[in-house]
């Protein structure tokens, strides 16, 4: 009866609403014909106001990693100096990007669970005046921490070097003003807050960026930016687009721009601070401590001597029916991550703290039911200004 019923509570991918899922399910067009090509244009346009910027927007057929590297691939040639900002997993795969591009790769590392500091970061471009470009994680997906982008952005535009930021699971649950803030590159991904499935993603890029590409004459074919430019002027990609993803990505900018981008914001606040309360409430340790620094779409939950992560993964799944990540790396076994972004509903974290409820006590963690939910449903009363 229920085999395929689940609460998909990972950071990506995430629930796709109905509206998504039908725009997806219309008949498929050419993507090299006028009709298509007139829906193209209009979410090309369209995706600008995601970024918030006026700058060039471009849709590639690719994951969040293949947009990591574009950016890499039209920015770094051999030799160059790059800066890489590391609080975590993703943080780490761009500095490996970095590396298969011949890179000589600097790093700026963070504890897991905190936030990088803007000061370190301008202690490194003083003392390191050549580096090229800058590249930092928005949210670091693999322990839920928030890295401080617009005070990052503004020692990097003290320098030369070009600021690219993954914002893969971040864009439309946490704010990012690419103009106003002066960031240079900036990528997305379809299956994180956009509520689609993976396998589009976005790259947004400034004037700034678009001279140091032009100037960078490194090896690239699928990923060269340039192409994606001059096809994007007519409406087009310059291989075979992700059609049924455009449609489904054109319904997802609808249904955003309907709920507004700071009410997105806010709920997306909301959930994170559900989620928070409600561990707090039930003695969990949070892998972000402050707030500040904390995710507004994934949250990392810290395992201790009372229960193993992965039990409780495993219990949550098979009894419960819903789907929370785990660690990754040295944290494998020692934390779970609930994601709380795109199509999600405070309704769908009061579920969710239910079911973790039960599982910690099906696996003998001292709870009191009910606690968690209580302070969960406290937060969405508070945040309606009821029972204040």
């Amino acid at each position: 009866m229920f085999s395929e019923y689940q609460h998909l509570r990972i950071p990506g991918p995430t629930p796709i609403s109905p509206e998504v899922q039908r725009a997806m399910e219309r008949t498929i067009l050419g993507h090299r014909s006028g009709e298509f090509s007139k829906i193209f244009g209009e979410v090309l346009i369209k995706a600008k106001r995601l970024f918030q910027t006026n700058q060039d927007v471009l849709i590639v057929a690719a994951s969040g990693t293949g947009a990591l590297e574009m950016a890499v691939a039209n920015l770094v040639e051999p030799g160059d100096q790059v800066l890489v900002i590391v609080t975590g997993v993703f943080g780490g795969r761009f500095a490996k990007i970095a590396k298969a591009f011949q890179a000589e790769v600097l790093t700026c590392e963070f504890e897991y669970g905190k936030a990088a500091d803007p000061e370190q970061i301008r202690e490194m471009l003083v003392q390191n005046p050549k580096i090229k470009a800058v590249f930092a994680t928005h949210c670091e997906t693999s322990t839920g921490v928030v890295n401080p982008i617009k005070e990052i952005a503004e020692i990097v535009n003290e320098t030369n070097a070009v600021f690219v930021v993954d914002s893969v699971s971040a864009l439309v649950g946490m704010d990012l003003k690419m103009d106003e803030w002066g960031v240079d590159i900036a990528v997305t991904a379809s299956h994180k807050a956009l509520g689609l499935p993976p396998g589009l993603a976005l790259i947004a890029v400034s004037q700034k960026a678009w001279q140091v590409i032009e100037e960078t004459h490194s090896t690239r074919f699928y990923f060269d930016l340039k192409a994606y430019k001059e096809n994007a002027i007519k409406n087009t990609t310059p291989f075979t687009g992700p059609v049924s993803l455009v449609f489904g990505l054109s319904t997802s900018i609808d249904l955003i721009e309907q709920e507004g981008l700071e009410n997105s914001f806010a709920r997306h606040k909301l959930l994170r601070d559900m989620v928070r309360k409600a561990a707090i409430a039930l003695g969990l340790s949070l892998l972000v401590e402050n707030d500040q620094d904390a995710s507004c779409t994934v949250t990392a939950i810290k395992g201790d001597e009372r229960f193993d992560p992965e039990q409780l993964r495993k219990v949550l799944r098979e009894d419960y029916k819903i789907v929370a990540a785990g660690g990754q790396q040295h944290l494998k076994g020692k934390i779970f991550r609930i994601g709380h972004m795109g199509y999600t509903h405070p309704m769908d974290i009061l579920t969710t703290i239910a079911g973790l409820e039960l599982a910690l006590k099906q696996i003998g963690y001292p709870v009191e039911l009910g606690k968690g939910i209580k302070a969960a449903e406290e937060e969405w009363l508070y945040a309606q200004n009821i029972g204040k």
